[in-house]
């Protein structure tokens, strides 16, 4: 048996922006940010702004051709510019191949959203989303998560008004959100200083059904227990049921005469 570790008992901590443990940063979307995408959405969580866009193309990927695969298909691309940090970040382009760490991002993206639509209704289209970072402060990849999903939407909104698709491809919405111990205590959507400080840190992607899509938690120098690591879960969905309402509110607001749709998700 392991020994079971127990959290912090002592008095709340005070974050520096002033929130509660279990309280998301504040949460602001603009629609139609990218007025040439199908669907796009500034994302702002606190500090931390992000622009998704959705644009779509008439053909599929060329393995998907070789292996007789049908459907449609959806990729995403993720990038921090150069000014979305207090240090200049350089561009891939300039080191001459990607960053690891945003291959992995545009690739947790691209598996998040493609478990939200029914590809065979895409037909053969190709679903580009690009995140592009314009302000970091911790939790970008949550954010563009959750923001993907809404461009993504909108993107769905346009081709079935347009005749482009034939049925509604959307099945579920899909929202992502950190978690971390820092200095005892469970935080939910953490700030960079926060995520620096942090002993424990994970993220979460959940579905607006309630499914996991995925969890990525380490200890930073340290280790957790079942009950740290089921309090962490516990914060997490809170936090992503929180995101997914609002996520519902917004597209309801913004796609008049397609509500009932956004109801369903």
């Amino acid at each position: 048996m392991y020994p079971e570790q127990q959290p912090n008992r002592s008095l709340p901590m005070i974050r520096d922006d002033g929130r509660a443990s279990d309280q998301l940063r504040p949460l602001r979307i603009v629609k139609d940010i990218a007025p040439y995408a199908d669907g796009s959405v500034l994302i702002a969580t606190g500090d931390t702004q992000i622009i998704c866009a959705a644009t779509v193309e008439n053909s599929i990927p060329k393995w998907m051709k070789e292996q007789g695969v049908t459907g449609g298909w959806i990729t995403a691309e993720y990038s921090m510019l150069p000014y979305s940090t207090l240090v200049r970040k350089q561009r891939d382009i300039a080191k001459g191949k990607m960053d690891g760490r945003s291959v992995e991002i545009q690739r947790l993206i691209g598996r998040a959203l493609r478990t939200t639509i029914d590809l065979n209704v895409l037909e053969e289209k190709t679903v580009w989303i690009d995140c592009d970072v314009l302000q970091a402060d911790g939790g970008t990849r949550t954010a563009a998560i959750t923001g993907a999903s809404l461009a993504l939407a909108r993107a769905c909104v346009k081709l079935l008004n347009q005749g482009r698709l034939k049925l509604w491809p959307l099945r579920q919405l899909v929202a992502a959100v950190s978690v971390g111990v820092v200095e005892g205590q469970v935080l939910l959507d953490l700030n960079y200083k926060e995520d620096k400080d942090a002993a424990i840190d994970l993220n979460l992607v959940m579905t607006s059904t309630g499914s996991f899509v995925e969890l990525q938690g380490a200890g930073e120098e340290a280790t957790f227990s079942q009950s740290e690591l089921q309090q962490m879960i516990d914060l997490g969905r809170k936090g992503i049921e929180e995101l997914i309402g609002k996520q519902r509110q917004f597209l309801l607001e913004a796609s008049q005469g397609s509500s009932e749709i956004f109801k369903e998700l």
